[in-house]
């Protein structure tokens, strides 16, 4: 068993996000200049981006997206396909499963995250996931993360850590150190022994969400508020 381990940041988000400006070349810079060795690109309900972003840098980019379910938002990686918004959790796992595809729960217990779950909804599927996110550096309170992490620890559950980033400031804020992995078997094998790096992001990047957000539904070409 080697002792080399790659920094993986696993939830992050490019322009093809409604509320993200950051272009591909963007992240793949800053992923060299921060040390990331490998990136889930997890666009909102939609895989696109990173089929085309892994066209482009395919020792970087892990497949992924960001599912916003009936009952709170799942992240899955390695996917071949997109799987649409607004299924239940067990119709949005199954599709997954199809794929092959390692599945997560995101920000589980943020309380100022549309996507974020209810209890008694993420034990009903926790039999289900692979995993389920226990530190995400958008979290404005710390103690939501918290409840997450000890969550997992009192239901024997794997976690992960992504920085959510959705502006250059924010690629790589928050790791998941993993053994090296080629495939989704060895990647979900890999999270069994994850280390993690936690670090918050400063709470003005959410000012870029909104600024992205609102740039797109007006129509207009935006300042790169991405760029940093």
């Amino acid at each position: 068993m080697t002792n080399e381990r790659w920094n993986v940041d696993l939830h992050s988000h490019t322009l093809w996000s409604k509320d993200c400006l950051t272009p591909f070349e963007t992240i793949i810079h800053r992923c060299q200049r921060r040390g990331v060795d490998r990136i889930a690109i997890t666009d909102h309900n939609t895989a696109e981006g990173a089929l085309a972003m892994q066209k482009i840098a395919p020792e970087l980019v892990i497949v992924g997206e960001e599912i916003m379910t009936t009952q709170g938002e799942i992240l899955g990686y390695f996917l071949t396909e997109s799987v649409p918004a607004g299924l239940t959790p067990e119709e949005t796992i199954k599709r997954l499963r199809n794929q092959g595809a390692v599945i997560s729960v995101s920000h589980p217990f943020d309380r100022y995250r549309k996507g974020a779950w209810e209890e008694a909804d993420l034990r009903r599927i926790m039999g289900l996931v692979d995993a389920i996110e226990v530190f995400n550096a958008r979290c404005v309170r710390p103690e939501d993360n918290q409840q997450a992490a000890e969550f997992a620890r009192q239901n024997d559950l794997i976690g992960t850590a992504g920085s959510d980033a959705h502006t250059s400031v924010e690629y790589g804020q928050a790791m998941t150190r993993l053994q090296p992995f080629q495939d989704a078997e060895s990647f979900r094998q890999a999270l069994q022994t994850a280390e993690f790096v936690e670090r918050l992001s400063p709470f003005y990047v959410h000012f870029g969400s909104t600024y992205a957000k609102w740039m797109k539904k007006l129509g207009l070409k935006p300042r790169l508020w991405a760029g940093g």
